[in-house]
């Protein structure tokens, strides 16, 4: 059982796992049902509203941007922007995954992601 004060930066690949009951939606509900603990990249908003409008329709895509809305969504502001370079030129991460991952250290949250290339990094959990 995680403590109240952990903060959690789910993917966008885990949260279309989660919302889309994929093989690996138990592994992301563990993160995904306690609201409080989430923050929501803005750049996840738009990879999931996406995703989700253009394969399942906008009345799901909107169901989803209903729950995340509710969570604390963090834009992308010149101290992300900054870390999210540093962190791809130190990790090797595309623009993307640099993206989410210096969202979750600027918020001091752990990243929860099924991609195995964030193994190894500080703050990174992989279900």
């Amino acid at each position: 059982m995680r403590s109240a004060s952990e903060l959690y930066v789910v993917d966008s690949a885990g949260w279309l796992e989660y919302l889309t009951d994929e093989a690996k939606a138990n592994a992301f509900s563990h993160y995904l049902e306690n609201e409080a603990a989430v923050i929501v990249p803005s750049l996840v908003l738009y990879e999931v509203y996406k995703q989700l409008a253009k394969h399942r329709g906008r009345t799901v895509a909107d169901r989803f941007l209903s729950q995340a809305l509710y969570r604390r969504v963090v834009p992308i502001d010149e101290t992300i922007a900054l870390a999210a370079a540093n962190a791809s030129l130190d990790h090797r991460l595309q623009g993307s995954d640099a993206i989410l991952y210096a969202t979750a250290r600027v918020c001091q949250a752990q990243l929860v992601t099924a991609n195995t290339h964030f193994r190894g990094l500080p703050g990174v959990i992989i279900p």
